[in-house]
C-alpha cells in the first residue's frame, strides 16, 4: 500500500540550512518519523506567512508534501514558540547545544519517541530560567539512554564490583565508572569524587522533577560537566560546536559580574 501523498507531524525544528535565495532545509525532530529533512520553499520571504512557525527551537505542527528527494512543508502551524529560548542569548546557547546534541546522536527517520518527549521537556524546563546546568547535565545522561550509551555509574565498568565511595575513576572509553583498581590498567580515565558520582547516579535514575530539588556547588557543577563533556566529545569524536558559544556566553557574564 502506498504512502499519502501528504502527512502531518510534530516537529521541533532543529537545524536550518539556506537553499537558494528564498528557500531553506530544515531538519526537524519528530515524534514517531525520527529526524527528517525537508525543504520550506520560499521561507526566507519577508512575506512568508510560515516563517514565524518554523523558527529554530520552535515545536510546530507541520503539513509536508512527499518528494522525490526531501518532502515539502505545505503549511505549519505553532504549538509552543519557546520564547524565553529566543529573547536571551545564554538560553538560546543552552537550548542550541541540546538540539546539536540531538542532531549528532540521531540517524535519518529512526523513531525514538520518548527522546522526543526528552527534548521537549527539555524546552520547557529551559524557559523557566531557574537550574540550567542541571538540566543540560540531566538532558545529557537521558539522552544517552535513549541511544544506546548509558554510563554505567552502579559498578565498576570493567570488574562489576560494587563501588566504594572514594579513589573511583571514568572511563569515557570503557563507559562508565572504574574501581581504584582497574582504573590503573586504564589509559584514559580522571579521578571522580564521591559526590559527583552520586549526583550523576541521581540524576541518571530520577525523573526530572525529583531531580530539580538537588542544590549543587559551581565546584561539584563544574567537576560534573567536565565528566559529561569528555564522555559526549569521546563519542562524537569531536567537540560539540555550541559549547565554544556557550563557554564564551559564561565569560562574558562573568566578566560584567566582576564590573
Amino acid at each position: 500500500m502506498s504512502k499519502p501523498r501528504t502527512y502531518q507531524t510534530e516537529a521541533i525544528i532543529i537545524k536550518k540550512t539556506k537553499l537558494g535565495e528564498a528557500d531553506r532545509i530544515l531538519t526537524l525532530y519528530t515524534p514517531h518519523l525520527g529526524k527528517i529533512r525537508v525543504v520550506a520553499k520560499g521561507v526566507r520571504r519577508p512575506r512568508s506567512k510560515m516563517a514565524g512557525h518554523l523558527e529554530l527551537l520552535t515545536h510546530s505542527q507541520v503539513s509536508l508534501a512527499r518528494g522525490r528527494n526531501l518532502d515539502t512543508v505545505t503549511g505549519s502551524q505553532t504549538i509552543n514558540s519557546f520564547l524565553p529560548l529566543k529573547s536571551d542569548l545564554q538560553l538560546t546557547s543552552y537550548a542550541l547545544y541540546a538540539v546539536e546534541l540531538v542532531d549528532q546522536f540521531t540517524a535519518d527517520n529512526d523513531e525514538n519517541y520518548p527522546l522526543f518527549q526528552l527534548l521537549v521537556e527539555t524546552m520547557h524546563n529551559l524557559c523557566q530560567g531557574n537550574n540550567n546546568e542541571l538540566i543540560l547535565r540531566y538532558f545529557e545522561l537521558h539522552l544517552l539512554n535513549q541511544v544506546g550509551y548509558r554510563p554505567q555509574l552502579g559498578q565498576c565498568v570493567s570488574c562489576h564490583s560494587p563501588l566504594k565511595a572514594n579513589d573511583n575513576s571514568f572511563s569515557p572509553s570503557a563507559g562508565g565508572v572504574l574501581c581504584p583498581r582497574c582504573s590503573q590498567s586504564q589509559f584514559y580515565s580522571y579521578p571522580l569524587s564521591a559526590n559527583a558520582l552520586k549526583v550523576l547516579g541521581f540524576l541518571q535514575d530520577n525523573d526530572y522533577d525529583t531531580c530539580s530539588r538537588l542544590k549543587i556547588n559551581p565546584e561539584l557543577s563544574q567537576e560534573i560537566e567536565g565528566v559529561m563533556r569528555n564522555y559526549l566529545k569521546y563519542l562524537l569524536e569531536r567537540e560539540v560546536k555550541s559549547v565554544t558559544w556557550l563557554d564564551s556566553l559564561r565569560g562574558q557574564i562573568r566578566q560584567m559580574a566582576l564590573l
